[in-house]
């Protein structure tokens, strides 16, 4: 299959969910013998999608890649008030200034969206990543029912989703690739159908790794440590942590675990020796931390499957998850791998548990690794993936030829 995948930023350096997700398939498609192309931006940061990579074709890892200028970095103050208006605020959201809240979120790139229109036709499907942004809102309006259209929604309850601007987003790709059941739910509640699609999920693949290394690196010796892995951010519910866990340590001054936290720190740590910030790492190292690992906690309220929680079950340890979170929590009961939280009392209980009983912990992280392989590894995701890709070209390409081309798709049977 000839395929167009649709992101907003694409690069080995973004560390982001979704993109890192499109490149994760984009590249595992290319090698399994697909045509891949990928039309992105220049963007590097979503902060304020400044170009930083040059426009034009490259090749990455056997995908090539079209980008395109951002037309405007993003206003942050003048965004940040009309998000205010958009999503926290009271009262009706005249469409249009929806469509300019779209716009101002970004990244506007309106030379991708003329190329897509040009160029679609040569693909068998275009596949979009994300449905929050300016790039798969333009994309899939502009080549509704000019080629089949795949949408991995990414999706979770947040704010942005309750507007009405993605009502008519929603309804126009031919088909959805989902991470979770749980997004299936979310979907039908919220826009009152049941997406055509299905579950795709997201492989798993772990490599070697040396948990004494990731000890020596950063002065654990032989505690045991608590880990969090990803950006260190009040949106990812990394402050809610930091506290659960100093308020854990107070009523436990005997217990000698550390909190380790594995990522870019964009709020104020306290400084103590129980808590270790190690700041962006490479795979080997963050791979080094999962495996000797305690368990993972995984605090988010916005997830649409978390690759991290999967990729510590991988490595055979279990987690704790915020429980507010509906996919979080459809993994812990899938998997017995995980303990869901939704106070402290029950965050304190799980780690109590998990102290007291290290075969349960281990036990639960065998579960955890069963559970990936017989669910999420990359054969089994990715033949998913093509059998929902080439039906989707093969129910709906025809037809849209046909259309296109004025005439009727049965015209020329019995001839």
């Amino acid at each position: 299959m000839r395929l167009l995948y649709v992101v907003q930023r694409y690069g080995e350096s973004i560390a982001g969910g979704a993109e890192q997700h499109c490149r994760e398939m984009a590249e595992r498609m290319a090698a399994r013998g697909h045509h891949v192309e990928v039309a992105t931006t220049c963007a590097q940061s979503y902060v304020d999608w400044a170009d930083t990579y040059e426009p034009g074709r490259s090749t990455v890892n056997g995908v090539v890649v079209r980008r395109f200028r951002v037309a405007a970095p993003r206003d942050n103050p003048r965004f940040n008030e009309l998000n205010r208006r958009m999503v926290c605020g009271r009262g009706t959201r005249p469409l249009f200034a929806q469509r300019e809240w779209m716009r101002e979120q970004g990244p506007w790139t309106p030379d991708l969206v003329s190329w897509l229109e040009r160029n679609a036709h040569r693909y068998d499907t275009v596949i979009c990543f994300t449905y929050l942004y300016w790039t798969t809102w333009a994309a899939l309006h502009a080549l509704r029912g000019r080629v089949p259209l795949v949408l991995h929604p990414t999706v979770h309850d947040e704010p942005p989703l309750r507007l009405s601007l993605f009502d008519a987003e929603f309804r126009v790709p031919d088909a959805f690739a989902l991470s979770t059941p749980e997004e299936i739910d979310l979907i039908r509640n919220r826009f009152h159908f049941d997406p055509p699609g299905a579950v795709v999920g997201i492989g798993v693949e772990v490599a070697a790794a040396d948990p004494d290394r990731f000890r020596v690196a950063y002065g654990l010796g032989n505690r045991p440590y608590l880990l969090y892995v990803g950006r260190i951010d009040e949106g990812k519910g990394a402050l809610a942590l930091v506290d659960f866990f100093v308020a854990y340590k107070d009523r436990h001054p005997d217990d000698d675990l550390v909190l380790a936290l594995v990522g870019d720190a964009l709020l104020e740590i306290p400084e103590r020796d129980d808590i270790v910030v190690t700041g962006f790492v490479d795979y080997e190292t963050r791979d080094d931390a999962i495996a000797g690992a305690l368990a993972l906690a995984q605090p988010s309220f916005f997830e649409s499957f978390s690759m991290i929680l999967t990729e510590a079950f991988a490595f055979g340890r279990p987690a704790i998850v915020q429980g507010r979170c509906e996919v979080l929590t459809g993994h812990a009961h899938r998997s017995n791998a995980a303990i869901p939280y939704d106070s402290f009392a029950e965050f304190e209980c799980a780690l109590e548990l998990l102290r007291a009983d290290p075969a349960l912990a281990d036990a639960m992280g065998a579960a955890g690794r069963a559970y990936v392989e017989r669910d999420y590894t990359w054969d089994a995701v990715l033949t998913r993936y093509e059998t929902l890709l080439a039906e989707t070209a093969a129910r709906v390409g025809p037809a849209i030829r046909a259309e296109l081309a004025g005439s009727d798709p049965n015209s020329n049977r019995g001839g």
